[in-house]
C-alpha cells in the first residue's frame, strides 16, 4: 500500500492508540518522532477529557493537535478553545431523561473539570481512569462557571443495551453516541470528531486523500469517512468495520504501530 501521500495522521485513544492498560506504547512514541522528521503532523481525537488526552500524551504535547470531548473541543497550535457548548436547559433535559435508567451514572464534561454527583465508589474508580480533572458536587444542574460540552453516561454492563434505547426521542436534538462498550456521550448536534477534523484539514491545507485515521467504537465512524485511509482496529464495533476502507491488527496487539512503521519504510 503506497502511503507516500500521507501528510496527517489521525487516532482514536481508548482500544486505538492505547492498549487495555490505557497505556501508550514506547514504540509509537518512537515513531512519533519519526513522524515530525517526515513533518506527518498527529493529532489525538478521542471523547476523553482534554486534561486526560494531555496527560496520557505528556511528552508529546507541543507537538500534536488534540481533539477532547468527541470535536467539542480543540488544541490546534498555542490556543485550546470550546467549540460546541451545551446550554443549561439542554443538560437539564438530557439528565432528567438520564435520572430514571436504572444504573446510569452521568458525567457533566466541562472545560475545566469533569462533574459527577454520586458517592458510588466503584463508579468513581472506574470515572478516574478516563478524567483526569474530577469534581464532586451535590447537583449537576446546579453547576456553574464553566462551558459544559458533554454529558457522558456510563453503565457496567452496556451502554449500548441499556442506555441508548432510552434516549432515542432526543436524536434530533443532540448527538447521541455509544462511543465505548460502558459509554455513551450526548453533545451539540454538530459535534464529532469530523467536525474538528475538517478544521485541521483546512487549517494545514490538508486533503482526505493526504489523511490516515485510526478507531474502533461509533464516535469515530465519521471521522473515518474524511480519511483515506481510514483503519478499523481488530476490536472494532462492526459498524466500524463496515465504514474503515482498511483494518489493522487490535490495540493490544499494536495495530496502530504496525500501520506506522509501514508508513515510515
Amino acid at each position: 500500500m503506497d502511503f507516500s501521500k500521507v501528510k496527517l495522521i489521525v487516532t482514536d485513544m481508548d482500544g486505538t492508540l492505547l492498549n487495555s492498560q490505557h497505556e501508550v506504547s514506547n514504540q509509537f512514541l518512537h515513531q512519533f518522532q519519526e513522524l515530525m522528521q517526515k513533518r506527518i503532523h498527529f493529532v489525538a481525537a478521542s471523547g476523553r477529557q482534554y486534561q486526560s488526552i494531555l496527560h496520557k500524551l505528556h511528552s508529546i504535547k507541543d507537538e500534536i493537535t488534540i481533539v477532547a470531548e468527541n470535536g467539542a473541543i480543540i488544541q490546534f497550535g498555542d490556543e485550546t478553545k470550546v467549540l460546541l457548548e451545551l446550554s443549561p436547559q439542554d443538560i437539564q433535559k438530557c439528565l432528567s431523561l438520564i435520572r430514571p435508567i436504572s444504573g446510569a451514572f452521568p458525567v457533566l464534561c466541562g472545560r475545566k473539570s469533569a462533574y459527577v454527583d454520586t458517592k458510588d465508589a466503584d463508579f468513581l474508580t472506574k470515572l478516574r481512569q478516563f478524567y483526569a480533572e474530577v469534581t464532586e458536587v451535590d447537583d449537576l444542574t446546579k453547576v456553574e462557571d464553566d462551558a459544559f460540552v458533554k454529558i457522558a453516561v456510563f453503565h457496567f454492563e452496556s451502554s449500548e443495551n441499556y442506555i441508548f434505547p432510552n434516549l432515542s426521542g432526543i436524536e434530533n436534538d443532540f448527538q447521541v453516541i455509544v462511543s465505548g462498550q460502558n459509554w455513551l456521550d450526548i453533545s451539540h448536534p454538530s459535534a464529532n470528531k469530523a467536525f474538528a477534523l475538517r478544521q485541521i484539514q483546512s487549517a494545514l491545507k490538508i486533503l482526505p486523500e493526504e489523511t490516515m485515521a485510526f478507531g474502533d467504537y461509533n464516535n469515530d465512524i465519521e471521522m473515518l469517512k474524511i480519511a483515506k485511509y481510514s483503519f478499523a482496529m481488530q476490536n472494532a464495533h462492526p459498524k466500524v468495520k463496515q465504514v474503515a476502507s482498511f483494518s489493522t491488527a487490535s490495540n493490544d496487539d499494536f495495530g496502530v504501530e504496525l500501520i506506522l512503521e509501514q508508513l515510515l519504510a
